[in-house]
């Protein structure tokens, strides 16, 4: 409220400069709001409540714009994110991050193993249904090293977090660590920060001069220490972005596609940190 208050005063001291520049005073004179009172005071008094009016207006005005609004832009003298609600396979004209976990699972399910059907993975995965064959035909294609130690999960291959397999607009991300029964997720939040730092510098090498677009990474059924919002996730992925020196350039920019949830507002972004 602090935030449109200030910008609302902003918009009033322009929006009156230019009234009593250009109004003549005799106009003001013509409003007796105190008959007995002088013309100085009617004037005065005429101003102070144009001034009133023209705040409240504002006010109106601002607080309707932070209820209606549907996307906000982050600019930096190198980099542009643009954060949204909507429907990551809805938008256009840009490459999408799938998150899936560090194994590439392929089974869409509901076993602690498999990929959630409501999930951002288990969306992709069922409009574009890929077995393990053609997993391990993509991975090879791109020739994506395994990392040194397998998954917990069934000692799977298991990849870095942040890792990137690019499919036509799809970008297939690794993304949660495994444990011993297949459940998701990150045991700290410098795991996930590793995470992010990995993606950015991958989204660097595979954005080809197109927009990339991502989900609120964690804000599904991944487990993270501390269990974080998508509010507060949000600031830690918008923060990392900020910091890392891998950036998707100008006029291309980074697209943040966020869920509609009780207690999350565009309006409290940064609020977290």
């Amino acid at each position: 409220m602090v935030r449109v208050l200030k910008k609302s005063i902003a918009w009033v001291l322009s929006i009156v400069t230019v009234i009593f520049t250009i109004t003549p005073e005799s106009l003001f004179e013509k409003f007796n709001l105190l008959l007995y009172a002088s013309a100085e005071v009617n004037v005065v008094l005429t101003r102070v409540i144009v001034f009133i009016a023209v705040l409240v207006f504002s006010v109106i005005i601002n607080v309707l714009h932070l209820l209606c609004r549907r996307s906000i832009r982050i600019k930096g003298n190198n980099y542009s994110i643009q954060i949204k609600f909507g429907d990551l396979f809805r938008t256009h004209a840009c490459k999408k991050v799938i998150p899936f976990d560090e194994c590439f699972t392929t089974a869409v399910g509901e076993a602690p193993g498999d990929n959630n059907p409501g999930s951002v993975c288990g969306q992709y995965l069922t409009a574009n249904p890929i077995n393990d064959d053609d997993m391990h035909n993509l991975i090879n294609n791109n020739q994506l090293i395994p990392a040194e130690s397998n998954s917990a999960y069934q000692d799977k291959d298991r990849y870095e977090s942040g890792k990137i397999l690019p499919n036509g607009d799809y970008l297939l991300m690794a993304f949660a660590k495994l444990d011993k029964d297949g459940l998701g997720g990150f045991s700290t939040r410098d795991e996930f920060l590793d995470c992010l730092s990995t993606l950015w510098k991958e989204i660097d090498k595979y954005y080809g001069q197109n927009d990339v677009c991502i989900p609120v990474l964690g804000s599904g059924s991944t487990r993270m220490e501390g269990s974080p919002t998508q509010q507060e996730l949000l600031d830690i992925i918008i923060a990392s972005y900020k910091l890392s020196a891998h950036k998707i350039k100008p006029p291309c920019q980074l697209r943040i596609i966020c869920k509609k949830r009780d207690g999350f507002s565009l309006n409290n972004i940064g609020a977290s940190m």
